[in-house]
């Protein structure tokens, strides 16, 4: 049997694809334009689940290959029944997984070969605030932490760049720590 090595494609990226993107939305700026959605429903108690199916990118309505459902509850120490994790859990899950994709796309167009990316993000949040309890207390996270390793055919210096380049063009960490104005509408019957 004889084993194909295809070089375009490196820590799972395809790096062909990648740069036909980069050029695609350079000559073309509106294709960068992306809406994402989410659509929520109560369950029971703090327990409601997530659906995410369509979004529209590059100048139309698209779907995903398969519809995601995400459960989000509290644990009983917190008056759910841990059908899920919390939501602010998630928002950690985000993070992590935005920052490990930007990693593996910037060390593929580096021409980076990864051989290990683990990391470990830690949220310390006081229920002070978010209890109504505190108003000098926020509501959410008073700091994250992220804790990468990141292992592969390159020195330690560089390795440690792509991580900052990640985190520099990383969506969420953008969400996390910028203000994103929200707007909030209700119909209520």
């Amino acid at each position: 049997m004889t084993t194909m090595v295809n070089d375009h494609i490196r820590n799972g990226v395809d790096t062909a694809t990648l740069f036909a993107t980069l050029d695609a939305v350079k000559a073309a700026p509106a294709a960068a334009q992306f809406q994402f959605r989410a659509t929520n429903e109560w369950l029971s108690g703090t327990h409601n689940r997530s659906t995410i199916d369509g979004y529209f990118g590059v100048g139309e309505e698209r779907s995903h290959e398969r519809t995601f459902h995400f459960d989000a509850d509290h644990p009983a120490v917190l008056v759910g029944h841990d059908n899920g994790p919390t939501p602010v859990e998630y928002v950690l899950h985000a993070l992590a997984a935005c920052l490990t994709a930007g990693l593996a796309n910037i060390a593929a167009a580096r021409g980076v070969r990864l051989t290990e990316v683990r990391s470990t993000v830690v949220g310390d949040i006081d229920l002070n605030g978010i209890l109504g309890l505190n108003p000098d207390v926020r509501n959410g996270y008073e700091k994250i932490s992220v804790r990468f390793t990141v292992k592969g055919d390159a020195p330690a210096e560089v390795l440690k760049a792509i991580v900052e380049q990640s985190r520099a063009r990383s969506a969420v960490f953008d969400v996390i720590t910028n203000q994103v104005p929200i707007t909030i509408e209700v119909d209520a019957s």
